[in-house]
């Protein structure tokens, strides 16, 4: 977050800072996780204060932020002064808050900021909101020292394959977000079968350029994303993806579907709060 040297804000960063007027002092970033490269990069080019928070909109937004002049990358800060934040034990994921050297498990929340329940939904209530008042978020997190709080894992919307291995998908739909094909990615998996597959909406420019440096001709877009040589060469590089983010033989997508529509609200792919339409998608 510091200026690297007056030659260099010269030379680079007072250029790139003159693209935001040239006055930004702090950046803050929420709703999805920021990647530690990202956020290395803005404090570089800015030299100024980037932090992250968490929260939900079931919270009133915020349960934990970043505090100013916090230089450790890779955690969501300390817990809102309105709101408790506790570690319930997932053993089913084997996080537990006996974990060694970091306590782990689901993140709960209680406070004055934590919404009474879902409009005419009591089914769906109860099942985020325990009798104590605790809202059971879904997101696994650790505690690192000086109680910063680190989203880890996601334990809504996990499922089984055929094998019994338990599967985040949304963990690793954030890892392939980092392809350069891929703009939105959907991975699906359950019980039936022993792999996952991916429905991939392409970034199309990248594959436009892709197949004219391979000598590939098409009418559109469209009939590019049914090309047997897109599709592998997609997954070929999710699988080098995954392979630097580490995943698991069972997290690696087998079969990939692309597709030149984005995911979006208005065709239904999207929900009003941006998750994806499972059922809709799977159609």
């Amino acid at each position: 977050g510091r200026n690297p040297s007056p030659m260099w804000d010269k030379l680079v960063f007072n250029k790139i800072k003159a693209r935001l007027g040239g006055r930004v002092r702090l950046m803050t970033s929420g709703a999805s996780p920021l990647s530690a490269d990202v956020m290395e990069f803005l404090r570089i080019c800015f030299g100024g204060e980037v932090l992250e928070g968490y929260g939900m909109t079931e919270t009133s937004c915020v349960i934990t932020t970043m505090d100013i002049g916090d230089k450790l990358i890779g955690h969501v800060g300390s817990p809102n002064p309105s709101c408790e934040v506790k570690l319930v034990d997932v053993p089913e994921m084997n996080y537990t808050c006996e974990d060694q050297p970091y306590p782990r498990g689901e993140i709960c929340v209680r406070g004055p900021t934590i919404f009474r329940g879902y409009y005419k939904d009591e089914v769906q209530t109860r099942d985020v909101i325990d009798n104590d008042r605790w809202l059971h978020t879904g997101d696994i997190g650790l505690w690192l020292p000086g109680g910063r709080l680190k989203i880890i894992d996601r334990k809504k919307n996990i499922f089984k394959l055929a094998q019994g291995e338990y599967i985040a998908p949304e963990k690793i739909e954030n890892v392939y977000a980092k392809c350069k094909f891929i703009a939105q990615c959907f991975i699906y998996g359950d019980s039936f079968n022993s792999f996952l597959v991916a429905i991939v909406a392409v970034e199309p420019d990248v594959l436009k350029a892709w197949a004219a440096s391979q000598g590939i001709q098409s009418e559109d877009l469209r009939q590019l994303c049914a090309d047997p040589r897109a599709k592998a060469a997609v997954l070929a590089d999710m699988d080098s993806i995954g392979k630097e983010a580490q995943l698991r033989g069972f997290e690696f997508a087998k079969a990939v579907t692309l597709v030149a529509e984005p995911f979006t609200v208005e065709n239904g792919l999207l929900t009003p709060t941006f998750k994806v339409s499972t059922f809709i998608l799977l159609q």
